[in-house]
């Protein structure tokens, strides 16, 4: 079941990550910008979004298999580090603001989107240096041990 779910969650991350790539479109056409397109980057774009959306499904297993919750508003009562969390403290963010973003970016050829994709990183990783301040406050040393040991994005 946790499978099942963290699958059709993840569905909604592509989704978004479509969503973002239009609106690269929209500025591309707002701006005048041509599409670009080949084999390689159509390639590109296939693996970002299958290695994305991976990661997230993975991820989100992780949460679920837990009882936690991928989106909430109260810190969590548990910090995992097992799974894609051993190699990255954000796998869900990496897999959908980097990967998916990305790769849809790619797959519709917007060069505004790849623009986007860069500034939504820099506002994640401001978001991202918050919660960690939350995080070493909820679990204190074990969390610093964890932050000393995998590295925030790759």
């Amino acid at each position: 079941m946790s499978l099942l779910k963290s699958l059709l969650h993840n569905i909604g991350a592509l989704a978004v990550g479509f969503g973002f790539a239009f609106l690269g479109r929209g500025l591309d056409w707002l701006l005048g910008i041509a599409s670009f397109h080949s084999n390689l980057v159509d390639i590109a774009a296939g693996v970002l979004l299958a290695v994305g959306l991976l990661l997230r499904i993975w991820a989100t297993f992780h949460f679920y298999q837990r009882r936690m919750k991928v989106v909430s508003l109260v810190p969590q009562k548990s910090l995992i580090t097992s799974g894609p969390y051993r190699f990255s403290r954000n796998p869900l963010y990496l897999g959908g603001n980097v990967f998916i973003f990305l790769g849809a970016v790619l797959f519709l050829g917007s060069p505004s989107g790849i623009f986007l994709t860069a500034i939504n990183i820099l506002v994640v990783d401001r978001m991202i240096r918050r919660e960690e301040k939350q995080l070493e406050r909820e679990f204190g040393l074990e969390w610093v041990s964890y932050r000393d040991r995998v590295r925030r994005w790759l």
